[in-house]
């Protein structure tokens, strides 16, 4: 998927950061369903839409709602008319959106690849790049967070429960599953404490 904005620039939400380099780039969306969401803050259709898109991405990345983020990634491609408008509507948005520059030609490109005529439109992507679906906006209203599972089959991912240890390390260090390898350490150094203390206790007179 990082081969769709080889040479192009992604703006972390609410950052600076740009995520540019090809080793970026591939972190962030490697392995993962992507979502190019092409809306703009003061279309009306947008502005009833993008609440639930916001739910349904929530709902399946945040860990107050799961205990391993999905395999999403979404990019926001906007048609604001200013930089201020845009930076506004995405301030109302997840963190873990990423945006295509405000007025970056690339954003013609995607809409001309992607036949996009109007807005909102949610392009569903494989990690290769093929269409999984040209326009999910009625299927995320209808099904909600349900139809990511679909996506996921279609998409054909890996699951990182099979990755190697040390492959971990070559992830985002914002990777969702760190609070899972946090607690995972937790545990064992709980067991060996525990551990521990049930030996002192046999080996005491």
């Amino acid at each position: 998927m990082a081969a769709l904005f080889t040479g192009k620039v992604l703006m972390g939400n609410r950052e600076r950061d740009e995520v540019e380099t090809e080793r970026e780039l591939g972190l962030a969306l490697e392995n993962k369903v992507l979502l190019l969401y092409f809306g703009s803050g003061q279309c009306p259709r947008c502005r009833q839409f993008s609440p639930i898109l916001k739910d349904f991405f929530v709902r399946l990345t945040d860990e107050f709602y799961v205990e391993r983020a999905s395999q999403l990634v979404l990019v926001y491609v906007s048609r604001d008319e200013t930089e201020e408008q845009q930076s506004a509507f995405l301030r109302s948005m997840p963190k873990r959106w990423l945006a295509l520059p405000f007025g970056d030609a690339f954003k013609r490109e995607l809409e001309l690849r992607f036949s996009v005529s109007e807005v909102p439109a949610v392009v569903v992507l494989k990690p290769n790049g093929d269409v999984i679906l040209g326009n999910a906006v009625e299927e995320i209203r209808r099904v909600g967070p349900a139809c990511f599972r679909n996506w996921q089959e279609a998409a054909e991912l890996v699951d990182r429960n099979f990755l190697l240890a040390e492959d971990f390390e070559e992830w985002s260090r914002r990777s969702v599953t760190d609070p899972i390898r946090r607690l995972k350490y937790k545990l064992e150094k709980k067991w060996e404490k525990n551990k521990g203390r049930k030996e002192e206790a046999e080996e005491a007179p």
